[in-house]
């Protein structure tokens, strides 16, 4: 499992919104970790979870290269901008070196 957090271009204007926001997705990978975890025990399964920061697509595809994972699986955007600019959904889609589930 991988977890991607971003920094927004304005973080140099708001450094304690920065701040405040890298703790959120501290606290929220920590909970995903367990979660994870917890559900792989549960199943038999092996699970890596991994922390990554950066452009979520870069990050994605590095991991999935760098594991040879078999599939990505992703969640499906609810921003309406993305039907314009392409959500990360459709990138890693049309970047066919995977096959991609799509969840909403």
């Amino acid at each position: 499992m991988v977890t991607v957090t971003t920094t927004s271009s304005l973080g140099g204007l708001m450094p304690e919104a920065m701040a405040a926001g890298a703790q959120f997705a501290a606290q929220a990978a920590d909970e995903l970790r367990a979660m994870a975890q917890e559900a792989a025990d549960r199943l038999g399964l092996h699970a890596r979870f991994l922390e990554c920061h950066g452009d979520p697509m870069t990050e994605i595809m590095r991991a999935a290269d760098r594991y040879r994972v078999d599939a990505v699986v992703v969640g499906a955007s609810a921003s309406p901008g993305h039907r314009f600019v392409g959500s990360l959904a459709n990138r890693l889609v049309r970047a066919g070196k995977w096959p991609v589930t799509v969840v909403p």
